[in-house]
Order: C-alpha cells, then structure tokens, then sequence
C-alpha cells in the first residue's frame, strides 16, 4: 500500500457521493464505492489488488468502524420504537422461517451446500441503510416505528447467527466467541453506564471541548480496536465487535460530538476505503464464466425481497415491507468472511453483492413509494440523545 494507491482510492470512492447526489434517486453512498471497486479491481482493470496486507489491514479497520456506526444508529433508546418490538420480533421471526425455506430450496438448486448462510442473508436487514433513507425522507409514524424495530432485531439477529450460518464446521467455536464478545460488550454497557450517571463523562466531554483533545473518539476507538481483537483471538468476525459497541453507545446515548468524529473518521476514509477494498476483492468475471451464479444473485435478492413483502399478509404496508428487505452489512460480511476463509465457491461473493444490490433498489424504491403515501408519513420521531 503505497500513498499513490491511497490517493486513487479516495478519488475512486468520490463515485459514492457523486451517484447519491441526485436526491429523487435516493441511492446509498455505499453503492457508488462498491462499484469503484469494482473497476478498478480485477473485474475491469486490475489496477487494485484486495490481497495486499496494508490494503486488506485497513479495510478491516474500516470495516469494524462501518459496523460501529451502524450499530450506534439502531434506535435502540427511543421509547416509541421499543414499544414496538412485538410487532417487529413476530414479523422478523416470520420472515426467519421463510428465509429458511427459502435457503433450503437455493442451496439445492444451485448446489452450493450453503443452506444456512442464504437463510441468514435472506432473513437479515440493515440499519446501516434503512436508517440514512428514513432519516432523508423524513419517514416517521406508527407503522414505520414497527418496521425499525423489526429491522433492528432482524440485523442483530442475523449479525450474531452468520458467523455459526457460514462456517457450520467450526461452529461451536464461533458461538462461544460470539458468547464472548456479546459479554464483554454487556459489561461495557454497565461500566459506560454507570459513567454517565455519575457525570464523569460529562466533565471529559467539557475538558476535551474546551481543550480539542477528542477524548471520546480516542477512548471509543481503543475500545472499538480492543473488542476487535477479542473477537479476532475467539475466531469471531470483527463484524460483530464493532456492532456489538455501537449498541452499546446507542443504549447509553452517543454524544453528537462524538457523533460527527465519528462520522469523520468513518465516512470520509476508512469506511469508503473497506468498500472499494471489498469491490476489489469480487472478480464478476468469475460470474461470467459460471452464468448460474448471475441466476444465484439475482434468486438470493428475489427472495428476500419475497420474504420480506409477505409480511403484507399480517398487516405490513408493501413499500415498509420492500425498506426492510435492504442488505448491506451481512451479505458483505459473508462476502469478506467467506473469501479470507475460503469457504465460497468462485463467483459466489459477487452473487451475495448480487443479491444484496437488488435488495438496495427494492429497499430505495419502498422508502419512495413511503415517502410519496399521506397515510403512511407522519412527523418525524424524536430520538434522544445527550
């Protein structure tokens, strides 16, 4: 990794901002740094190489930092949102049980032997990208509130079960490392707790405005890197350490300070750095020499899609059911996981990205159709914070 290469991946990743510009379009950032990737790796002009240890070290730095933050957005302390999680845990297990079915059917087909990880993928959500959608439409009301907390409990679900889903051989280990990280990250929440009631963390946010040290993002981040190497040593992707923290500030309240730095350091570098890494690790010309993988990509978002949208039948308006069908964080962690390890066949990467994007057009045409029905938009809820 050389600071050539790192000038030309942020100018590369620019493409995000510049394809999400267009707001009637309502496109994620995310989607124009995957396709960055994309070209500049080996699918078009091999001019990125995902194998380098300084490429790949930093991506995964990014990538713990995406899942923070995503994390961090799950709206985990707004009362209203709460008193939602019946409706939102009976449709999220609803569509678990499709998923499963439907995972079943493609593995066969396809024979990939990869029941479980499709089950998961169809099953999951992201807040990583419902969210920035809900928040630019200004989406709110009674029904959207059900269908946050559906896919908050679907995306932490389907975060914790991949690492079991996609490896089955080791995955007793995996489940203690889980078990591992999901403890560590509970007694963080009572130790960062008890902080803030005693007022310790408001002294530090004091001094460190006054005195520009950023003591916050630096504390947040040695304990973001400390959780990672945890689950690192436990055999447990990074995915879910840095999403297990950004529950944990979620649950106590994030700072918009520390909001905005983190925003910084995550946005502006190191989580357009991890896209364009994981569009450069996907050869799609893999998915030309094997057409059936192309059908396995397009069939994986079709039926999370059709899991999703069957929630219409106990009472979920179409356009909130087509939002929470959007993936992002578990299809690129099966992606990142499975090539590291090996475990996917070739061309199998670029089908889950496959599936994932068509799930970000589906999810992005539910937020318009959302944002387009009287019935269904509302002013916007609060969300505290402190």
């Amino acid at each position: 990794m050389t600071f050539s290469a790192l000038a030309v991946i942020g100018l590369a990743a620019m493409l995000g901002p510049l394809l999400a510009l267009p707001k009637r379009w309502h496109l994620p950032v995310v989607l124009g740094e995957l396709l960055a990737g994309i070209v500049l790796g080996p699918t078009v002009f091999g001019g990125l190489h995902s194998a380098d240890p300084g490429f790949t070290f930093l991506a995964n730095v990014g990538f713990a930092l995406v899942m923070f933050v995503a994390g961090s957005h799950v709206p985990v302390r707004d009362a209203s949102v709460r008193s939602a999680l019946g409706v939102g845990a009976v449709r999220a297990v609803g569509i678990g049980v499709l998923a499963v079915a439907f995972g079943l059917a493609i593995s066969a087909a396809f024979g990939t032997g990869h029941p479980a990880m499709y089950a998961v993928l169809m099953a999951s959500s992201s807040a990583a990208l419902v969210m920035p959608i809900v928040d630019s439409l200004g989406l709110a009301g009674p029904s959207l509130l059900k269908t946050l907390a559906q896919v908050a409990i679907a995306d932490t679900a389907c975060i914790v079960a991949l690492p079991l889903a996609i490896d089955p051989a080791h995955a007793a280990r995996a489940a203690l490392g889980a078990l591992a990280v999901a403890a560590i990250a509970g007694i963080l929440f009572l130790v960062l707790r008890q902080i803030e009631r005693s007022g310790l963390r408001h002294r530090l946010h004091r001094l460190s405005e006054q005195r520009k040290f950023a003591l916050e993002l630096r504390i947040s981040l040695v304990i973001l890197f400390a959780l990672a190497a945890i689950a690192v040593r436990s055999h447990v992707s990074i995915m879910l350490a840095g999403f297990a923290f950004g529950l944990v500030v979620a649950g106590i309240g994030a700072p918009r300070r520390l909001a905005r730095q983190l925003f910084a350091v995550a946005d502006g570098f190191l989580g357009p750095l991890f896209f364009v890494w994981l569009g450069a690790s996907i050869n799609l010309r893999d998915l030309a020499t094997r057409p059936s993988y192309i059908l396995l990509g397009l069939t994986l978002g079709l039926g999370a899609i059709a899991a999703h949208l069957l929630t219409r039948l106990i009472g979920q308006p179409l356009p909130l059911a087509a939002l929470a069908s959007a993936q992002l964080g578990v299809p690129v962690a099966a992606a990142t996981i499975g090539a590291q390890a090996h475990i996917l066949h070739r061309g199998e990467a670029g089908a889950l990205l496959l599936g994932a994007l068509i799930t970000i057009a589906a999810a992005t045409l539910g937020g318009a159709k959302t944002a387009g029905n009287p019935a269904l938009v509302a002013a916007p809820p609060t969300t505290s914070t402190s």
